[in-house]
């Protein structure tokens, strides 16, 4: 190997490429530097509003990948590195990545659609692909449901955008609806009355202004009431079965001759 046209060539290289080179180093250090100021300053705005604990660290971490993306391939183009062979490669495997991870980035684009949009939280009450539970973790692929016989559930997030989603608690209270049958020889006022003051006794019921009572249908043999009122929607079931039992108590102390109840 002839040295000195090694070194005559490395020269030349310096001559043409020296400073653009320089340049590029100095623009990839402050560029490094600016990104890290950035992030920290993104860290403080995203806690100022709040964001979602589960949605923050992604995006800071999205937002600071990017920008060194595009600070590497600045630098590149700075030196004088052609950009061809790169982009070729680059967006064959962008293709390759897309097929093989499309399911993946569903059900990522759709956990960024549920921390945005919040159409239930941690905490909320749902009815899901069939599952009724409490959401207990919003994640950026999947969310955690358990449920109230203490099965834990793992939805995709690109179930839960896509379906139907019942939130029984968003509202802070459910109606409990009660129909029973009666005889034509009980008399409806006294069963209302029951029904009224079992209500109004009861510490679950929380709008007593709400209750309702009313007679939904008629038979030959009889008639049935219904009873509408409100209960908390977080502890519903537990709600549910005391009021229900205190009810069956009183329609059975009261006298009245039921069908069923002896």
């Amino acid at each position: 190997m002839d040295v000195n046209k090694l070194i005559l060539q490395v020269q030349t290289w310096l001559v043409a490429r020296g400073p653009a080179f320089l340049m590029g180093m100095g623009v990839l250090f402050a560029g490094l530097w600016f990104i890290k100021v950035l992030s920290r300053w993104l860290h403080g705005s995203m806690e100022r509003r709040s964001i979602d604990p589960s949605l923050k660290p992604f995006l800071l971490s999205l937002s600071v990948t990017v920008l060194r993306v595009l600070l590497v391939i600045a630098v590149m183009q700075i030196i004088g590195i052609e950009m061809t062979i790169f982009a070729a490669i680059l967006g064959a495997l962008g293709v390759a990545a897309g097929l093989a991870l499309s399911g993946t980035l569903q059900n990522f684009a759709s956990g960024v659609i549920i921390l945005f949009l919040k159409p239930f939280s941690v905490g909320d009450n749902i009815i899901a692909q069939g599952q009724e539970g409490t959401v207990k973790a919003i994640k950026i692929f999947y969310t955690i449901v358990t449920t109230f016989d203490n099965r834990v559930v793992v939805f995709p997030n690109s179930k839960l955008s896509n379906e139907v989603i019942i939130n029984i608690s968003r509202e802070g209270r459910r109606r409990l609806d009660i129909e029973i049958k009666f005889t034509n020889a009980i008399d409806f006022e006294a069963v209302k009355n029951i029904m009224e003051e079992t209500a109004r006794k009861s510490a679950d019921i929380i709008d007593e202004s709400q209750t309702r009572i009313g007679i939904s249908a008629i038979e030959p043999d009889g008639y049935k009431v219904m009873l509408n009122v409100w209960l908390s929607a977080h502890g519903y079931v537990d709600g549910k079965l005391r009021f229900q039992q205190q009810l069956v108590e009183n329609l059975r102390n009261s006298g009245l001759k039921l069908p069923g109840m002896g």
